[in-house]
């Protein structure tokens, strides 16, 4: 266990540091949302009326962009990690995949507690939204664990792609999660099979938790759906590194 942890620490340390070299990517990955979220904030100054409640639809909205960028960028990353020889290397050095996986989550976790972080700040500011503290702290770690839970199935789709093209097939489903999660229909209005595939999605639990507080709720009034996104996690986390493989 001594030895997993080791490498887990030294996968993390190396891929900090190439993040520290690759400012385009962290810059990318921090502002993206931030711009999205400004223009978001322009179009309902224009269309929403006085009486509309802005703050059920906004951090929905946020959690979406979040999920989205942090999934893309992942994804490329990783496969221009893979084509580099990267990955090759750690396998040559001796490193396991479980070992590879964690040490890449835990150094791009780092990137999404900045992200998730400033994007809820930049909500409360642009929006004037007025959350409590206990509010700010659950939204913030909702949406902390959807980012996560978008890198390791960032990470997971990295696995199937040979160049960063073929990432780009996966988007359609990512757009698609936004309507099967019920940030904009209802998911029970929703044909049954749609709403079985919405079970499929991390951001359907993560809307439904984030409705559960911008109603002045806590997490525990629907602890299930929050207590899965972790358990989703882990299960995403898993298969991300059974299917990591040493060569194409």
């Amino acid at each position: 266990m001594k030895t997993i942890l080791n490498n887990i620490g030294v996968v993390t340390a190396r891929v900090l540091n190439q993040l520290r070299r690759d400012r385009r990517f962290v810059a990318i990955s921090i502002l993206f949302p931030l711009i999205i979220i400004y223009f978001i904030k322009i179009v309902f100054d224009v269309l929403a009326p006085p009486s509309f409640d802005i703050s059920q639809y906004v951090v929905p909205y946020a959690a979406f962009i979040v999920h989205f960028i942090t999934f893309i960028l992942t994804a490329i990353v990783l496969v221009r990690e893979r084509t580099a020889g990267t990955m090759a290397q750690m396998f040559v050095v001796g490193y396991k995949q479980i070992e590879i996986i964690i040490g890449y989550l835990l150094a791009y976790t780092v990137l999404a507690t900045v992200q998730s972080l400033l994007v809820l700040l930049e909500l409360n500011w642009l929006f004037d939204l007025g959350f409590s503290t206990a509010q700010f702290a659950s939204m913030y770690l909702v949406m902390w664990l959807l980012a996560v839970i978008s890198m390791a199935i960032g990470m997971l789709v990295s696995n199937f792609a040979r160049n960063e093209g073929q990432v780009f097939p996966f988007i359609p489903l990512v757009i698609l999660s936004v309507i099967l999660s019920g940030i904009i229909v209802p998911v029970e209005k929703l044909p049954d099979w749609a709403q079985i595939l919405s079970y499929l999605t991390p951001l359907y639990y993560a809307n439904e938790v984030l409705q559960e507080l911008l109603k002045g709720g806590t997490l525990l009034d629907d602890w299930l759906m929050f207590a899965i996104l972790p358990i989703y996690g882990l299960v995403v986390v898993g298969i991300a590194s059974i299917s990591l493989r040493e060569k194409d």
